[in-house]
């Protein structure tokens, strides 16, 4: 029976399905008959290529009751065949092993099978755990994504429903940062392994694996004054022993900015590439939305975001998302299909009489609803046109301020790129360069505006309006 044995400890450690035809003919071996596994009654799990299946017709009562638990063993004949059953397990209904042979089992069979029973309980018990494991680890990272969700669209309220009591500590946190790594999917998974908690989270903080880039760990970091920094430890580390990793980290935020948080993350990251440590806080000076709100930004945006009164709040919601992620990723992130994203982009679309394919309009839609939740509505006499808000001193000094670090000729492909709504193509023809050298020079103004273009497209909003700021 050691072979029997060590095969058992192999499967276990491997972790995967079971092979349960190779045990069982390993066993069939020592007990020189044939061999089934029953999971019910009637129902054959795995089996000895030479098993006769047409004596179980005939064993069908007995077999119930054994996987009822009325009894554990048994042994009778079926025509030819001397039968020996064994029940496994104890909780109900019970797989049952039954061997079949030529002659009758010697008190030795009888207790090998019993034995080999015994160990095909603890190889089925172990595959069981590993599999409730997985699906619990399945659930919670579930979960977790949907607190995400919830509080990228600014209702920590909704997220504290959502975990139904157990409520992470992050969300009793005031404030937040974003942590967001930039590493292997395995490395990802590992730390996410690491630091889990018995409740699906990770202590104060909240680690979700990106369901749109799969090679995102996105941190939501409680902003406590007594935190423990091993988890920034953590990540510093993974960073520093792998060349391709990097880290961008937001400024503190209230968790129903969160979102906010995501995109100066997201806008760090992009800065990490060129920094000696891969490492990068986002240092932006305040948002354009902070410059407008003071001349009435909010006038404008609630006047703009009107007709989306009557919308159902997911479309309100997929396009807020859609302003920080491409479509197929919301898709992912919501677990819609594309179709029905696309559908709410349209219904918005229809109702606010813009393009959102156009990136202009695109950035017009996010700074209306960053600014739409945001401070009083200004002065009476506030301006009712975006071109008029951006048509301030307040709102060129803010757009000289962000454009500052990039030279002419970046600038230049810059502006080229935007007019050409963001077509790396179209661009290059109207420049007369190659499509390569666009893309490197969007990267190269990526790293010196510390905003992301390429990957969420998230910083594309902020250029848009200071070229027309400066331009106004």
């Amino acid at each position: 029976m050691d072979d029997v044995l060590r095969e058992v400890r192999r499967q276990v450690v491997r972790g995967r399905q079971p092979d349960l035809a190779k045990m069982l003919d390993l066993i069939a071996r020592h007990a020189d008959a044939q061999i089934a596994l029953l999971d019910e009654p009637g129902r054959i799990r795995a089996r000895t290529k030479g098993f006769p299946d047409e004596v179980l017709p005939g064993l069908s009562g007995l077999l119930g009751r054994m996987s009822a638990g009325e009894l554990d063993s048994a042994s009778t004949r079926e025509g030819a065949l001397h039968v020996q059953c064994e029940a496994l397990g104890h909780r109900e209904p019970r797989p049952v092993l039954v061997v079949a042979g030529d002659t009758a089992p010697d008190q030795r069979t009888a207790s090998l099978v019993s034995e080999a029973g015994s160990l095909l309980v603890l190889l089925l018990h172990a595959h069981e755990g590993e599999r409730a494991r997985r699906a619990y680890d399945d659930k919670a990272r579930q979960v977790r994504v949907g607190v995400m969700h919830a509080l990228l669209s600014g209702e920590p309220t909704l997220a504290r429903r959502m975990t139904s009591g157990a409520v992470p500590p992050l969300l009793d946190a005031e404030r937040l940062r974003v942590y967001l790594l930039r590493c292997t999917n395995d490395e990802r998974d590992r730390i996410v392994r690491f630091r889990q908690d018995p409740f699906g989270y990770h202590g104060s903080d909240l680690l979700v694996q990106c369901p749109v880039f799969d090679d995102h760990l996105i941190c939501l970091v409680a902003e406590q004054a007594d935190r423990d920094d091993a988890l920034e430890t953590s990540l510093r580390a993974a960073v520093r022993d792998n060349d391709d990793f990097s880290l961008g980290v937001s400024g503190a935020q209230p968790l129903s900015a969160t979102a906010e948080a995501y995109a100066q993350a997201a806008h760090a990251l992009t800065a990490a590439r060129i920094t000696p440590e891969r490492v990068a806080h986002f240092h932006g000076r305040c948002s354009l939305g902070e410059v407008l709100g003071a001349r009435g930004g909010q006038r404008w945006a609630r006047a703009f975001l009107a007709p989306l009164r009557e919308a159902p709040k997911t479309s309100v919601d997929i396009t807020r998302l859609s302003m920080m992620l491409p479509r197929s990723g919301v898709a992912k992130l919501l677990g819609f299909s594309r179709n029905t994203v696309a559908a709410h982009l349209a219904r918005v679309e229809r109702s606010l009489g813009v393009d959102l394919a156009d990136v202009r309009s695109r950035a017009a839609v996010n700074l209306a609803l960053a600014l739409s939740g945001t401070g009083d509505e200004g002065p009476p006499d506030a301006p009712e046109s975006l071109p008029e808000l951006l048509r301030s001193e307040s709102a060129a000094s803010w757009a000289r301020g962000l454009l500052r670090p990039l030279d002419e000729r970046f600038r230049r492909t810059l502006r080229a790129w935007i007019d050409a709504n963001a077509d790396a193509r179209r661009a290059a023809g109207e420049l007369g360069i190659s499509r390569n050298t666009v893309r490197a020079h969007l990267v190269a103004a990526e790293s010196a505006l510390g905003r992301d273009l390429l990957t969420t497209g998230g910083g594309v909003h902020d250029v848009v309006h200071a070229f027309d700021a400066l331009d106004g």
